[in-house]
């Protein structure tokens, strides 16, 4: 059985897509990624697509959605949800409730990238090398036998250990 996935932003544009994107296509079978938004733009960003499709990565069917859909009679459960948000940046996250695992991976929001248009393409370039790292570390991880308490850490230690704002400033 796939292990459920939800990744949670505010507007699910750009970061959580990028999350759930990647995570499907690394992870294939092993795992079913979701992402919502707790106000969604309704549209995806263009610029998060075009690196999606720069990777090689499916978007068919990618949208941008209200978390209200994963809280409906008949939606799914989830074995984990991360919040992708910017603290750092005074954004505020959705709380979403539920019996999972939660873990905040906070990243900067390429989509609020000022210059020119290779900048913003910089910008969505380097979020997706966070995701891609993060996620791989996740990948590595024996899911289906940890723990709730032994998740919850490893989560916590990719988040420490692949600091976003850090790799974002290193590679401005």
């Amino acid at each position: 059985m796939a292990y459920k996935v939800l990744f949670l932003c505010t507007a699910n544009s750009a970061r959580s897509i990028l999350f759930a994107s990647t995570l499907s296509h690394l992870g294939g079978t092993r795992f079913d990624a979701h992402s919502a938004g707790s106000q969604p733009a309704g549209v995806v960003n263009p610029h998060a697509l075009a690196e999606l499709h720069r990777r090689g990565i499916a978007t068919e069917g990618v949208r941008s959605k209200s978390w209200d859909e994963y809280t409906a009679d008949g939606a799914p459960t989830f074995d984990l949800v991360v919040t992708v948000c910017d603290s750092a940046a005074n954004e505020s996250c959705p709380v979403f409730f539920g019996g999972f695992v939660k873990a905040h991976w906070g990243l900067p929001d390429p989509a609020g990238t000022a210059g020119d248009a290779a900048a913003v393409a910089a910008a969505f370039r380097i979020t997706e090398d966070v995701v891609s790292a993060r996620l791989a570390r996740l990948l590595t991880l024996p899911l289906e036998s940890m723990d709730r308490e032994a998740l919850q850490h490893e989560l916590s230690v990719i988040a420490v250990e692949l600091p976003a704002r850090q790799l974002l400033e290193q590679a401005a």
